[in-house]
């Protein structure tokens, strides 16, 4: 039986925004694919290695490192049930057999213990609702001496795309939407924090650096603006304002994102931090 300890996020990502990002699953795909390269690269992946991806959403991070470690093996775990079945599906087209996709919530999830070589993550570790009990029980998957490598979410103010929104200020009901340290997706942008909550549960040899990535939101602003507004959070702010507004808000979007066309694509940047550690041994 799953244990979810996370209900809030839980009941997001089977609901509205895990069913987005698996019905676009290539579409962010190529958000954020410009992060895959710095990830795996510090995961320094090798042959029989056992990786656990956590938050792995529709699996494209999890599939690559079940490439790359041949005759290992990749666990990826996700709360969304929706993102998990397109995971499945594609490891199915690609004749991936190495890889396993779990239901599970990171911070209860009663994984093997001292099982797994390496953890890695690709903006899936920002959502905890309790990031020490969560990486706490993460490191218990971990071997003696394992490896960590993870993208968080940096500041609101080098992505380009959160810039974008920010600009709507006046339209919509942003609030503290970008505040470093608050639950969500920027709970990790500072990076103090990150290395006292890794700290805490139990990792050593800690290392954070600033990365940047461009990421393909569209093939122009209008596509690329309706695509943001679609989005969880988009989706969320145009909620809680009537139609006018919902409209001023899409043409105001569209007009800020419309330098950033390039040869028939709409290509913001964004900012993470890339994070390492190792388990204790």
């Amino acid at each position: 039986m799953e244990q979810i300890a996370n209900t809030e996020q839980a009941q997001a990502w089977n609901g509205y925004e895990g069913t987005h990002w698996a019905r676009n699953q290539d579409r962010w795909d190529a958000v954020n694919a410009g992060f895959n390269e710095p990830l795996l690269t510090a995961a320094a992946l090798t042959g029989g290695e056992r990786v656990l991806d956590i938050g792995c959403g529709a699996g494209a991070t999890t599939r690559q490192a079940a490439r790359q470690v041949g005759t290992g093996s990749a666990l990826g775990l996700d709360l969304s049930g929706p993102m998990l079945e397109r995971a499945r599906a594609s490891a199915r087209h690609e004749g991936i057999d190495n890889v396993v996709f779990e239901r599970g919530d990171a911070q209860v999830h009663p994984f093997d213990p001292d099982t797994y070589d390496v953890m890695l993550s690709r903006f899936g570790v920002m959502f905890f609702a309790d990031p020490v009990a969560a990486f706490t029980n993460i490191a218990g998957a971990l071997r003696p001496g394992g490896r960590a490598a993870f993208i968080c979410a940096a500041e609101a103010e080098g992505s380009e795309w959160l810039q974008a929104i920010a600009a709507l200020g006046d339209i919509l009901p942003i609030g503290g939407f970008g505040k470093p340290g608050g639950p969500g997706m920027f709970s990790l942008a500072d990076p103090d924090r990150v290395r006292s909550v890794l700290t805490a549960a139990g990792f050593e040899r800690l290392g954070v650096t600033h990365v940047e990535a461009d990421g393909n939101w569209g093939r122009d602003a209008d596509d690329a603006a309706a695509f943001l507004l679609d989005s969880g959070p988009g989706h969320h702010l145009l909620g809680q304002v009537g139609p006018d507004a919902q409209e001023r808000a899409r043409r105001t979007l569209t007009d800020v994102l419309r330098p950033h066309e390039r040869d028939g694509e709409l290509r913001l940047r964004g900012t993470a931090w890339l994070v390492t550690a190792e388990r204790a041994k």
